[in-house]
């Protein structure tokens, strides 16, 4: 290792480079690669932030979730229940009464159906007239709606003939009283 020579580098006779002043000390450079990285990879960089947003609060819900912490007081299990079965019992014990009056007013119709259908039939037996019949008398509510008055029309043509009209009549009162019997 004697033979070895060391030379130093720095001699007169090489070029010696002079120290350029650094261009960029602010930090403008850091903006532009910045710039380049989302604008290639910015759906990329959104997606997996949004991503990693939901896994953190499916996380922290699962850690905060119920069943994972102590168990209910079996007091207090049996209170709630206690609670919703009388509410259940008031909700059907209102639902068996709206019930009743509703089968209350049906029987009524019926019964008021039946006994117009007996006045009617009545009256064909003595030979009256059917068709006058007196309907039901309005509740205040409809009769207070109905606020229009009819008025019998002033110009009917007379009938053509009279034989006809008394045939026609004998007809409807023929149908009326067997549909009538069928129902008894």
């Amino acid at each position: 290792m004697d033979d070895v020579e060391i030379t130093d580098v720095n001699d007169d006779d090489w070029p010696q480079m002079e120290k350029a002043p650094i261009k960029n000390q602010d930090l403008s450079f850091l903006s532009r690669s910045a710039g380049d990285l989302l604008s290639d990879y910015g759906w990329y960089l959104l997606a997996v932030t949004v991503l990693v947003y939901l896994l953190i609060q499916h996380l922290s819900k699962r850690r905060s979730s119920p069943h994972l912490q102590t168990p209910p007081d079996a007091a207090l299990v049996a209170r709630k229940q206690e609670a919703m079965e009388a509410a259940r019992r008031r909700m059907q014990e209102e639902l068996d009464a709206k019930a009743a009056v509703y089968r209350e007013k049906q029987k009524q119709q019926e019964q008021e159906k039946r006994r117009q259908k007996i006045e009617i039939w009545e009256n064909v037996q003595q030979g009256k007239s059917c068709i006058g019949v007196t309907k039901p008398p309005q509740s205040n509510e409809e009769a207070s709606s109905s606020t229009a008055v009819l008025k019998p029309k002033t110009d009917k043509k007379p009938l053509r003939s009279a034989g006809r009209r008394l045939l026609l009549l004998e007809t409807w009162q023929e149908r009326t009283v067997s549909g009538w019997m069928r129902l008894k």
